[in-house]
């Protein structure tokens, strides 16, 4: 397990989006697609319309090589008969030739053991016990207006941004990424994406909370819409179907929308959320929406850790992409998301509470920004940057039978008691 200690004010501008190709799939019978059935339907006519079906399928193929000569493989090219057998040195992260559809051999083993780790940490919002957490938040003198206010816009912002992340590695980053290793990862990625939007919505529910309030609230709060807004871009640029890696320029696009998304959004916007809503558990309130958000805060650490992974690996693989002018721009896009971060812990902390004030957030994010430079090799940016908040680091050694034998309350089904 990875502990905490291991290693926008430029936006793209909002790419067109327009219908992907669509994928060709062979019709039903040919005989029933020409309208007639096969009684009296001569020989000719149906070698006519196999002859017709292969040129389609042909034109997709060709279509399918063309959409990807500048980049890397799908996953979804035809079938090569007779094709040598995958070597490791084969296998690149981008642009990559090779049939994805062999996981072996490992080229990249630290992908594969952070699949397992992930697989390991499996866990589910119905495990958490929230009895205290109900029974605190219908209680009118439990909370302060202030705590309440902050339980809500965490709740408001996490529900949808995890499904903005979601969106990202799902219609965007999986299909650039050309190693099957790493695309495993990002489907467990994808699947614990959705485990935490559930357990928002767990919560949401559990409490009681206007529900189309809080999942609208990136429409309605603009601290929160400024932070899914500066996310979009990213998404629409890598989503963009015309979108092929292959050149420098390009391969530079996808390096920047991954460091938007991993170092940023997933490696910097989480973080005020995270220090106030385990801060309240620290002082025994709402500790079940704390727990959520303690096993969340250690997906979300495997995942950045993944990312910046895959962002080094891509620079070490391509070093011409690494220019002086690039490095710039990326410590432009950290430092501008630091600085939008920094808004959002004002809004949503306007007075001190619970030991806690927006000064000290701000201060701790230009500390986290620091091991972000760091991380993808970048100079740090506030030299005199400190952690105010040293107890995270004993978050991330959280030990999974806690939530087993101290706090879960619902029967964990295996494939062997599951009715089916």
């Amino acid at each position: 397990m990875q502990s905490w200690e291991d290693p926008i004010a430029d936006v793209r501008p909002n790419t067109t989006s327009a219908t992907a190709p669509a994928v060709f799939t062979e019709p039903t019978p040919v005989i029933e697609a020409l309208g007639e059935p096969a009684q009296g339907r001569k020989d000719t006519t149906v070698t006519e319309a196999t002859e017709g079906l292969q040129e389609l399928r042909q034109q997709h193929e060709t279509k399918e090589k063309g959409a990807n000569k500048n980049g890397g493989v799908t996953g979804l090219e035809g079938i090569e008969m007779g094709a040598s057998r995958i070597q490791v040195d084969d296998k690149k992260i981008i642009n990559c030739r090779a049939d994805l559809n062999q996981l072996v051999p490992f080229k990249y083993e630290w992908a594969w053991q952070k699949y397992l780790d992930g697989c390991a940490n499996h866990w589910m919002p119905q495990e958490i016990n929230m009895t205290a957490d109900i029974a605190l938040w219908k209680n009118p003198e439990g909370l302060t207006e202030d705590e309440r206010t902050v339980i809500k816009r965490n709740l408001g912002f996490f529900s949808t941004a995890d499904s903005l992340v979601a969106n990202n590695l799902v219609l965007a980053v999986y299909r650039h990424i050309t190693n099957p290793e790493c695309r495993q990862y990002l489907l467990r990625q994808a699947f614990e994406e959705a485990v935490h939007t559930h357990a928002y919505q767990y919560c949401i529910e559990s409490l009681g909370l206007d529900e189309g309030e809080v999942f609208n609230m990136y429409r309605e709060i603009p601290s929160v819409a400024r932070k899914a807004e500066w996310a979009l871009p990213y998404t629409n640029s890598l989503g963009d179907p015309d979108f092929t890696t292959g050149s420098i320029e390009d391969n530079q696009r996808l390096l920047r929308d991954l460091i938007a998304f991993y170092v940023v959004f997933e490696g910097i916007f989480f973080y005020v959320g995270f220090v106030q809503i385990l801060s309240m558990g620290r002082r025994n309130k709402m500790t079940g929406v704390a727990e959520q958000f303690q096993y969340i805060l250690r997906d979300e650490s495997m995942h950045m850790n993944f990312g910046i992974d895959v962002i080094n690996q891509i620079k070490l693989e391509n070093p011409q992409l690494w220019t002086d002018s690039f490095q710039q721009e990326m410590i432009e896009i950290i430092k501008g998301g630091v600085e939008l971060e920094t808004k959002y812990a004002y809004d949503t902390m306007p007075r001190g509470i619970l030991g806690l004030n927006a000064p000290m957030f701000e201060e701790y994010l230009k500390f986290i920004a620091n091991r972000r430079f760091a991380q993808i090799g970048l100079p740090q940016q506030y030299p005199s940057a400190s952690n105010p908040f040293p107890w995270m680091s004993e978050i991330l050694d959280l030990k999974k039978e806690k939530n087993f034998f101290e706090t879960r309350v619902t029967e964990y089904q295996t494939g062997g008691v599951l009715t089916w």
